[in-house]
């Protein structure tokens, strides 16, 4: 049986006593050579599931998600390295494969958060960041969807959250920059409007990083042509071609919203013009969601 498989009581002490190995045995263990930053309700989830299959990744011993350079960086660096593969495995596929093994994880709110860029350049200065848009209408419109189906969102009209935004977003990006204790539930979930204003996110992480370290790909493209799109990441992150593709699913993925307000879809189309053509620049053409 899975661990996610277990009942959610048995799934947390399998958890709190594998994180507790993993500290023990931290200085042993792997960091990601590369991370999924966002953003969120992108198709991360069907990515990570991809380049996890790769015979020469290993992927996070318990989630998906650290969650470690946005919410939980006090716990410090033992406590990340706890999530991660022992070197000895790291070896074994090295020694199978002939090239070296990589781990990776995969936290959205990684590419939003004020501070996430700065700790990710300071203590894993070698990595690469891998980072998926989306037409942000839809992006926005299903993120609230999976925010009220999670029961995070209490307003259930979309275009009523997005009235609210401005006064619960209010001074919460400044606030989260300048104390690193703070947190902000409506940053993390209620920001449905701002999430897509992909190319200013994508700025501030060049700044810390390195703009030749983030590989920006666009979801419908990966969603409707896979193959390719996965031969460009790999190719990036310096994985090996010649190992085979997984086969590709589309995983927590929610259809387009055809039951949109109209008037409502063309605000937010207009709203978005200036960023996606910002975005343009990161992609070396027009996204794909303007284009016709």
């Amino acid at each position: 049986m899975h661990v996610r498989d277990l009942p959610a009581p048995m799934k947390r002490v399998v958890h709190l006593g594998s994180r507790s190995y993993g500290r023990l045995t931290a200085e042993n263990r792997m960091l990601p050579s590369f991370l999924i930053c966002g953003g969120q309700r992108c198709g991360t989830t069907s990515l990570y599931r991809a380049l996890a299959s790769h015979p020469v990744v290993l992927k996070a011993v318990l989630h998906k998600g650290v969650h470690f350079f946005d919410t939980s960086y006090d716990r410090g660096m033992d406590w990340y390295r706890a999530h991660f593969p022992l070197l000895r495995s790291a070896e074994k596929v090295a020694g199978r494969y002939g090239v070296p093994a990589q781990t990776f994880e995969s936290s959205p709110y990684y590419m939003y958060h004020p501070q996430a860029a700065a700790r990710i350049a300071q203590d894993l200065p070698y990595a690469k960041l891998v980072v998926l848009v989306r037409d942000p209408v839809e992006r926005a419109y299903s993120q609230h969807h999976h925010e009220v189906a999670r029961a995070f969102e209490p307003e259930r009209d979309f275009g009523a959250a997005l009235a609210l935004e401005p006064a619960r977003l209010h001074r919460q990006e400044d606030r989260l920059a300048a104390d690193p204790d703070f947190y902000s539930f409506a940053h993390q979930h209620h920001a449905y409007r701002a999430r897509g204003e992909y190319a200013r996110y994508l700025s501030v992480m060049a700044q810390h990083v390195g703009r030749e370290r983030i590989h920006v790909v666009e979801s419908e493209r990966f969603f409707t042509d896979p193959e390719p799109v996965y031969d460009e990441v790999c190719a990036f992150l310096g994985l090996p071609a010649d190992l085979g593709r997984p086969p590709f699913e589309r995983h927590n993925a929610r259809p387009r919203q055809s039951d949109m307000d109209p008037d409502l879809r063309r605000i937010l189309t207009a709203y978005y013009r200036p960023h996606d053509e910002a975005l343009a620049g990161w992609l070396g053409r027009t996204p794909i969601w303007r284009r016709g």
